[in-house]
């Protein structure tokens, strides 16, 4: 054979080899895989926010005064937000600096993987659990809640937009912060105390009308508390409005918020990710 017969046949077989998107939709389908293969996994991701949601409904379920809706519907789109964050930014930082420890990513460094395949499968990932997250969520809202679905083809609108930045937004900080822990024992009371607090200052757990400025301004900083908003001005009448901290639902302001945090998350990726542990150099 040639030389040049055997350059065409190299250069045909290299042509036929994915590139970084069909490697992602590889990985991702992988990822998935790995998730639904792990059944107490499964159950603690998409009941873990609809048993609070329950409570929480359940305890607060007294009408809201001036905003004609009861306490037990403002609980619903902040449970959703709260849901997102966890399937995008906790999971993500738990699970990739658990990857780090076990020299996962390092031996995906080592192959011709291109690194973007890696988080694409991410993506993949965090984007069906977060959707089935939030159509579970909604599906206890509607049902049991009396959370009316919007009628509006502009919210819908709002609620893809807020659910895409929001998603992105926190999905980009959870790989930042997976860089944190020391190791991947330490990484799940690293990623959970910082979303425990936000759910608590952000009006997850406690309305935003009785948590104090201060508190709140601290929140706004974060992306949690603008997806809180975003998704209560989908989901709730115009009457609940008076609620919100500037007694407007602000959807200028919350895109602006989250597609800041888009950009400010990839440049806290981009200088922090590690692919092997400090330890290891």
């Amino acid at each position: 054979m040639t030389t040049a017969a055997v350059r065409t046949r190299g250069e045909t077989d290299a042509g036929r080899l994915p590139g970084a998107w069909g490697l992602g939709l590889h990985q991702g389908a992988l990822e998935l895989k790995q998730f639904f293969r792990q059944r107490e996994q499964v159950v603690f991701t998409f009941a873990f926010p609809v048993v609070f949601l329950f409570l929480f409904a359940s305890i607060f379920s007294d009408d809201v005064a001036g905003a004609g809706i009861t306490a037990s519907q403002l609980y619903v789109p902040a449970m959703m937000a709260a849901g997102i964050m966890s399937t995008s930014f906790q999971s993500l930082g738990i699970s990739i600096a658990i990857e780090r420890d076990e020299k996962v990513l390092r031996r995906l460094r080592g192959t011709p993987m291109p690194p973007a395949a890696y988080f694409l499968g991410k993506i993949w990932l965090v984007l069906v659990t977060g959707v089935l997250e939030t159509a579970v969520l909604l599906l206890v809202g509607t049902t049991l809640y009396d959370v009316d679905l919007p009628s509006d083809i502009g919210k819908w609108f709002d609620f893809a937009w807020v659910f895409v930045l929001g998603l992105t937004a926190c999905a980009l900080l959870g790989i930042a912060i997976s860089s944190v822990p020391k190791s991947g024992r330490s990484a799940t009371s690293v990623v959970v105390l910082p979303f425990l607090v936000l759910q608590f200052i952000s009006g997850v757990y406690i309305a935003i009308d009785t948590i104090p400025d201060w508190m709140l301004n601290i929140g706004a900083l974060f992306p949690l508390k603008w997806m809180c908003q975003g998704l209560r001005g989908v989901f709730l009448p115009e009457s609940a409005s008076v609620l919100e901290q500037a007694g407007s639902w602000e959807f200028g302001r919350i895109a602006l918020v989250l597609g800041a945090w888009c950009v400010g998350g990839l440049l806290l990726c981009l200088p922090t990710f590690r692919w092997k542990n400090r330890r290891d150099g």
